[in-house]
């Protein structure tokens, strides 16, 4: 997997959390109402669609703007929204419920359910790996495997660590599959989706609801693509409404479809996200958990790099917020959308650290493709230098290297990616990137140079070990 962000948001990360206070049901509503359009905006957010739970019952629904910012077809409450992996928490229930009918146990090996060894191969720990350990990312595997294998590696001991997975996912719906003894999207439907009345929630594209589908934008707010692909994808292929997943979300509130003993401990903490930072996050069995200030929260995020949307629930209180969009940008406001909703703040977002709004990007940006990227840069600099623009993040500037590569830029997006490492030195993805675009214009000697000065920095850099050894051959 390549180490960059194709459309990053173009954005600044935020190093300051606020504690505001929760506000009521209508205060929430009319500070959503009111800050919503203009964080859409100025973050370059073509459409949206949210939904605000109180007390265990919903307590507002809103569409924002548009699902094509080519054709300018208005978002509504029916329209469909990626969940990305959102859908692993549905995944998530609906193992959950194979438990409470004795078809899985969280702490056999999968493998034994199986009958066979999936896309392992030889390596005998996956014996150690269980439904618990997929849950709670602990399994060992890489998010995905290298486009194009047919082996899926595991990584470190299984239940050493957490570290993110969506292959885990794959592999669980396989054995759910082998379990129920049909696919697993017609399980889900039938034990799932139609017992919560999740009406337009569908694990697979279909072409009868392309028409009332959003279309990915990248993070100029330009159309990109949606994808269109049969199929279904346990971790990430969900689409939805925010109507539709909000029934989801009441039903996790209200422990409905589960045993009880099963709903708590899907709500237990089973693993530190970090062992070295943020004390509150932990994970569940399916989804993320937060403990702050004597409450539990539990949440997830989605991102399909131009489609990202966001979640987060309070137990106790029965309070939830969810908002879809089809932006690269729109995990760029998750914090403003919900100190609104929710008040407090919410860890997991410094955690996941996605970058907020900074306009000096998009001139810096339109400035180059006006100017060219050395007269572009300098005028950044000099701007910078007199305190006039905030400064660009590493993955934003990144992020316009790339877009110069595919609009066949070389040499620009080469003089983007040198200040980047000279603004961050320390960084491997950005000598990664610099090394990639001297690769792309065939000079072999720097392109080996810089991929080894990344992987100097950085040792888990397998790309870098990958071209590497092309290069060399």
């Amino acid at each position: 997997m390549k180490r960059f962000l194709p459309f990053a948001c173009i954005f600044i990360a935020s190093t300051t959390i606020a504690q505001p206070a929760r506000k009521t049901v209508d205060e929430s509503i009319e500070t959503l109402q009111k800050d919503i359009p203009v964080w859409m905006a100025n973050a370059d957010i073509p459409g949206m669609q949210t939904i605000l739970i109180r007390n265990g019952k919903q307590a507002w629904l809103k569409s924002y703007g548009v699902a094509n910012a080519e054709t300018k077809m208005p978002v509504d409450d029916n329209t469909l929204f990626e969940a990305a992996s959102l859908s692993k928490v549905i995944t998530a229930y609906a193992a959950l419920k194979l438990v409470d009918q004795g078809k899985l146990d969280l702490d056999i090996p999968l493998n034994t359910y199986l009958g066979n060894n999936y896309d392992i191969g030889d390596d005998e720990r996956i014996r150690l790996i269980t439904a618990r350990l997929v849950l709670t990312h602990s399994a060992g595997f890489p998010n995905w495997r290298n486009e194009g294998s047919p082996t899926l590696p595991i990584e470190f001991t299984p239940g050493e660590k957490f570290s993110y997975s969506g292959e885990g996912f794959v592999y669980l719906s396989k054995v759910m599959e082998k379990l129920t003894g049909m696919d697993f999207e017609t399980y889900v439907q039938e034990s799932v989706f139609q017992p919560l009345g999740m009406t337009n929630s569908f694990f697979s594209w279909q072409d009868s609801f392309a028409y009332r589908h959003v279309y990915r934008h990248n993070w100029e707010g330009k159309k990109s693509f949606r994808w269109e692909g049969k199929g279904y994808n346990a971790a990430a292929s969900v689409h939805t409404t925010a109507a539709d997943y909000g029934k989801f979300i009441l039903a996790l509130l209200n422990g409905k479809g589960l045993k009880k003993k099963t709903w708590e401990q899907m709500f237990t903490p089973q693993i530190r996200v970090r062992t070295d930072a943020y004390p509150e996050l932990y994970w569940g069995l399916g989804v993320g958990l937060e403990i702050d200030n004597g409450r539990k929260y539990f949440w997830h995020w989605g991102d399909q790099g131009d489609s990202k949307c966001f979640m987060k629930a309070d137990l106790k209180a029965k309070d939830a917020f969810l908002y879809f969009t089809n932006s690269a940008n729109g995990l760029s406001i998750a914090d403003g959308m919900m100190e609104d909703a929710l008040g407090g703040s919410t860890p997991a977002l410094a955690w996941l650290n996605y970058e907020r709004y900074n306009p000096a990007a998009k001139i810096l940006w339109q400035s180059i493709l006006n100017k060219g990227a050395k007269i572009a840069l300098q005028e950044y600099k000099d701007q910078l230098n007199k305190g006039a623009v905030q400064a660009i993040a590493e993955t934003s500037i990144n992020s316009i290297g790339y877009l110069l590569l595919r609009r066949e830029k070389v040499d620009e997006a080469i003089e983007v990616f040198l200040q980047n490492t000279a603004d961050y030195p320390e960084s491997g993805n950005a000598w990664d990137s610099l090394a990639e675009a001297y690769m792309t214009r065939g000079d072999k000697g720097l392109a080996i140079k810089y991929y080894e000065k990344s992987l100097q920095l950085d040792p888990g850099n397998n790309n870098a070990v990958d071209q590497l050894k092309k290069l060399r051959q």
